[in-house]
């Protein structure tokens, strides 16, 4: 019965670790998928001058999943249900830093206000900045990400050896 309990409380603490360390990877696809996103909307607007609701609804159902609803969001303010607002577009994404949310904002903010030739600069330069940012959270989640699960399996096996 002693052993169960330990096993049950390895286990325990590394299902903690592992849920600290999702945040990471969470994090971490969010932006590839926005950096994905830059780039679609730059391909698609500037070749086939494609609407922005039409794009949001052309993504793939994996980048979907990733944006963890920040399309959707958008598109409920382009059918004009919600205003443009930080709290409305940033509704039920708790990950993110608010440095990161002002940028998403601006971003989200800017798109459509001025003509292709505008436009498809302003997405180039949120593009690269997206990019930084996708280096800076994939760099934190390899470092980070592994870190919390081993603390995790480390502190189980710790209490172990204390109650043994």
């Amino acid at each position: 019965m002693k052993y169960i309990l330990l096993i049950l409380l390895v286990c325990a603490t590394s299902f903690i670790g592992y849920t600290f360390s999702k945040k990471y990877r969470i994090r971490a696809k969010f932006f590839q998928s926005l950096l994905y996103l830059c780039q679609k909307f730059d391909i698609e607007i500037n070749f086939s001058r494609e609407r922005l609701k039409k794009i949001f609804e052309n993504l793939d159902e994996k980048n979907k999943s990733n944006l963890k609803g920040i399309d959707k969001n958008f598109i409920s303010f382009i059918d004009k249900e919600v205003s443009l607002e930080k709290e409305n577009l940033f509704k039920g994404i708790p990950f993110l830093k608010e440095d990161e949310k002002d940028l998403i904002y601006t971003f989200f903010k800017s798109l459509g206000r001025s003509d292709v030739d505008s436009q498809s600069k302003e997405i180039k330069n949120f593009q690269s900045r997206f990019d930084a940012i996708v280096t800076q959270t994939n760099a934190e989640n390899k470092k980070y990400g592994s870190l919390t699960m081993k603390l995790g399996i480390i502190a189980g096996l710790l209490l172990v050896v204390i109650f043994i």
